[in-house]
């Protein structure tokens, strides 16, 4: 068995329901995020430009990978379907917010999303380790995959 077969029955064998509350409230705010970088195209791009490494060229393409990301990943998260892989996506981009972006604003500055920044990071990083939880589509499909009926093939 490998590790991420093993951190897997980890998160499975110990995840309490109240944390599903959490993780879906982190899908949801990820959407939200989504929905304001779409009104904000131009902050974004602000945002993006103080990045040393990403160019004018880039900042387009990386633009819409954030904006993609939050949306499709956040709404999976909120549902509990492929939540590792959602958050997988999601923590570069909250390790660029962090690392690039909110980092010269200071933590204890006014209208500093430094430390909201950091904890949705922590979040992405805890539910990676501990999956969607019993309160998801991926534990309904789970539970619901052996009541399916199996189709017939032309031979039988």
């Amino acid at each position: 068995m490998n590790i991420v077969q093993r951190i897997e029955k980890w998160g499975d064998a110990h995840h309490p329901k109240w944390i599903d509350f959490i993780r879906i409230v982190l899908g949801a705010i990820l959407v939200v995020k989504g929905i304001q970088y779409i009104n904000n195209m131009t902050s974004l791009a602000d945002m993006m430009n103080k990045a040393p490494f990403i160019n004018m060229f880039s900042v387009g393409m990386v633009s819409h990978y954030v904006i993609f990301a939050h949306l499709i990943g956040g709404a999976l998260v909120m549902c509990g379907l492929l939540t590792r892989l959602a958050c997988l996506v999601q923590i570069p981009i909250l390790l660029g917010a962090v690392i690039f972006v909110n980092s010269d604003g200071g933590l204890l500055q006014a209208q500093s999303e430094l430390w909201f920044s950091i904890l949705i990071l922590i979040l992405l990083v805890f539910f990676t380790v501990e999956g969607s939880g019993p309160i998801s589509v991926d534990e309904w499909m789970r539970k619901n995959s052996d009541e399916r009926p199996h189709k017939r093939h032309w031979g039988q």
